[in-house]
């Protein structure tokens, strides 16, 4: 039977999720082939475009390769090119590099910036609308604190120093208020007063954040105000030359810097592609996403105009994945058979991040968040996207970035998460530590210092299921059980255990586990084994972080069997202080990790490379 060819264009979040969506619904169908097009070998997270631009996490945290993305997925293809025609008479889609057939056309290349044909924007003005526009931002106003720390000129220092914003929509907030996070970082690295910095917001609406409720960017507005931000509303900027930007109130600001956030439009590269074009250039399409007057072609994302209770499609993140989810069910239903799926939104709500530590919320319509809970929300909302593509490792990625990897405070919790600390000082609490398993466990193995061998033909272990309760054996056993544990003991006052007995549902697993006395007798030389390994496994630093995992879960069993003290209660928490990583100084860790890392993702992703 011919090969069915699905091709979606575009790699941001409508696309990414059309064609996860379709790879997943399409997976047992050997016939269809899915081809993703993307200008970039990567997916940017444009939600975290301002962080980038604010310099508060690195410009690798927001692209995902989208290798990565796919893999394992066979019947997804990824094509690095860029799209310059379509021809819809013989279903062709033509790159600057080659061509591919298509039976089914996805377009969803995104939104650009739209400046609203202001003179001066485009070649003087940034935009923040991609990766590139994000770390040409971030170096700019790096370059502009530098230049400013060594001119003598007030008003020339006055200019590079301030710094302007237009738009006060959730682009333009988000990024004034990293920029607020930012400002006394740059401060002191370049020696200079944070006062002299100086941040503009300019709007041409009478209110700032006009989407959400006024009640919430109120909050926002308090928020920005007391951080020293200056906000003009009613103030439409209608001219930027490279020293100044002017205002239709009169005013002149002088700046170097103007990052524009005021607008978005369809991606520019759509205008030829022979649909029907609504408001800002974006395409057409009716209630399954199919774009009007062409056959078997869909359109999602911040490209597609869909009028919904007499209001377009949003362009946001939400509507972007839901659009992709829609074209995808209906592209499975013409394919497999099947009713066509009318789209309909479901929008959650609304996150602000106003910096590192301060945001606003509106979600279902009816709940307000600020602060910490809003920032927290917001993590939650993004870690579930990662979810929802099914993506554990840039989910894994994404927790390093926003809450360990984190430089000068600035995430949720303040610092107080950060990894960046020696981990040089844990090694003599490591190595201690697994001596203490090490003389515990070869105690056992050879009966020394007191101890009985764990190796002999006796149960020593108070599994009270085992014994005969008319032999008297059970209290032996519980009088050998006191000083099994070397360390579980102290000397001088006689000490308490965590329990005295073996709570019924842990005995009752036990007894499932461990039926008879020759279970009971192997499991004793079996933990005893294990304990040599784990303080061997201490003591060279080897995976550290799995042992120490392991031996909370021991002495958790311990505690468990009537078998532990609270005099030792400690060795949890030192388990717990030896996951930081202590392994990677002075230990094994430095060099297996990596290359199990290297090895496993070579394996299970291949090779990354430039262009797919």
């Amino acid at each position: 039977m011919p090969q069915i060819n699905i091709v979606v264009v575009g790699g941001g979040f409508a696309g990414v999720s059309a064609a996860k969506s379709l790879s997943k619904k399409l997976k047992k169908n050997e016939q269809v082939k899915i081809t993703l097009i993307d200008r970039h070998p990567y997916h940017t997270y444009m939600t975290e475009l301002h962080e980038v631009a604010g310099g508060r996490v690195e410009p690798s945290a927001i692209q995902y390769d989208l290798q990565r993305l796919f893999a394992r997925r066979k019947n997804v293809e990824l094509i690095t090119d860029n799209v310059t025609e379509l021809n819809h008479e013989d279903k062709i889609v033509i790159t600057e590099n080659g061509q591919y057939n298509y039976d089914y056309l996805v377009l969803g290349m995104g939104g650009e910036a739209n400046d609203f044909g202001t003179p001066g924007v485009k070649e003087n003005g940034f935009t923040l609308w991609s990766w590139e526009d994000a770390v040409r931002i971030r170096r700019h106003i790096e370059d502009m604190v530098a230049l400013a720390a060594r001119e003598r000129n007030p008003e020339k220092r006055a200019a590079m120093l301030r710094f302007v914003v237009c738009g006060s929509g959730l682009t333009g907030i988000e990024m004034i208020g990293e920029l607020v996070d930012w400002k006394p970082v740059l401060a002191d690295k370049y020696h200079i007063d944070a006062n002299e910095i100086e941040l503009v917001v300019v709007e041409a609406l009478p209110e700032i954040l006009s989407t959400i409720p006024r009640v919430d960017s109120n909050k926002v507005e308090k928020y920005l105000t007391k951080k020293k931000v200056r906000i003009l509303t009613e103030a439409p900027v209608v001219n930027v030359t490279n020293n100044e930007v002017a205002l239709k109130t009169g005013e002149t600001l002088p700046t170097h810097t103007l990052i524009w956030a005021a607008g978005v439009k369809a991606n520019s590269d759509a205008e030829n592609f022979g649909t029907e074009t609504a408001r800002a250039g974006r395409l057409v399409a009716n209630e399954f996403m199919e774009a009007k007057d062409l056959d078997n072609v869909y359109v999602i994302g911040d490209l597609v105009y869909y009028e919904e209770n007499g209001k377009p499609t949003p362009q946001i993140v939400q509507a972007a994945e839901q659009t992709g989810h829609t074209a995808a069910k209906n592209i499975t239903a013409a394919i497999e058979g099947g009713e066509k799926h009318p789209h309909e939104s479901n929008y959650q709500g609304t996150l602000v991040s106003v910096g590192s530590t301060y945001g606003v919320a509106y979600l279902f319509d009816k709940i307000h968040l600020s602060g910490f809970l809003a920032i927290l929300m917001k993590h939650i909302v993004n870690l579930k996207y990662f979810f929802d593509i099914r993506s554990g490792y840039y989910m894994t990625q994404y927790i390093f970035h926003e809450f360990f990897h984190i430089k000068n405070k600035r995430n949720i919790f303040r610092g107080h998460l950060s990894r960046y600390g020696n981990v040089l000082w844990s090694v003599p609490l490591r190595v201690f530590y697994g001596s203490m398993w090490l003389i515990e466990g070869l105690k056992k193995a050879f009966g020394i210092l007191g101890s009985e061998s764990w190796f002999g033909d006796e149960v020593l272990l108070p599994f009270s299921w085992l014994q005969d309760p008319t032999s008297g054996a059970s209290e032996a056993v519980e009088e050998v059980a006191k000083p099994i544990f070397g360390l579980s003991y102290v000397y001088g006052e006689e000490p308490m255990r965590v329990f005295d007995h073996a709570p019924g549902w842990f005995e009752s697993i036990m007894e499932l586990m461990i039926p008879n006395t020759e279970m009971a007798l192997f499991f004793q030389k079996f933990m005893t084994c294990v304990e040599i390994a784990i303080a061997l496994a201490l003591i060279f630093g080897l995976f550290t972080w799995l042992t120490s995992a392991a031996t909370i879960g021991l002495v958790v069993s311990f505690a468990l069997s009537g078998m532990f003290y609270w005099v030792n209660i400690w060795f949890i928490f030192v388990a717990i202080a030896l996951m930081n990583g202590s392994g990677r100084a002075f230990g094994l860790d430095y060099y297996v990790i990596p290359w199990i890392q290297e090895k496993a993702g070579l394996w299970w992703y291949g090779k990354e490379r430039s262009l797919y």
